[in-house]
């Protein structure tokens, strides 16, 4: 049996049942909070947790196993790309003070900064896959 089909049984046994909790949520009239809902939310949310395990798994797994079978330089310089990126986004963020958060709790200054990091990255990796989209597509109207 390939691992095609392994997956997709996989994928089929996780749809089925999620199906199934979603469905039953839908058709308890009962408040979401409390109750017999609350454990079948709480059964979603497992579910969910579940699926992004399986996907960070196989992510690893298909990355690691195409790094030692391909074209290890360019696996290579994609992630030393990405890890400048962050860097570049860790240094030029601001926000390394405390944040005083809405339950009570205080973000700590180096939580701050990392948060500043991730949205500066964000902006940037949508910045150049934005100019990639429009570089290719403006090529594919020159070449036709």
């Amino acid at each position: 049996m390939g691992l095609h089909k392994i997956l997709k049984f996989i994928v089929a046994i996780v749809g089925v049942a999620a199906l199934v909790v979603a469905g039953m949520v839908w058709a308890n009239n009962d408040a979401i909070v409390g109750g017999d809902s609350q454990n079948l939310v709480d059964i979603m949310i497992l579910l969910a947790w579940a699926v992004i395990g399986i996907a960070l798994v196989l992510v690893v797994v298909f990355v690691l196993k195409g790094l030692f079978s391909g074209n290890a330089k360019n696996t290579l310089v994609g992630a030393g790309s990405f890890l400048l990126i962050v860097a570049i986004s860790y240094f030029a963020a601001s926000g390394a003070e405390e944040v005083p958060m809405k339950d009570g709790e205080v973000l700590s200054a180096s939580g701050s900064q990392w948060v500043s990091a991730g949205i500066n990255a964000f902006f940037i990796l949508a910045a150049i896959a934005i100019i990639l989209m429009l570089v290719s597509g403006a090529k594919k109207l020159v070449n036709k």
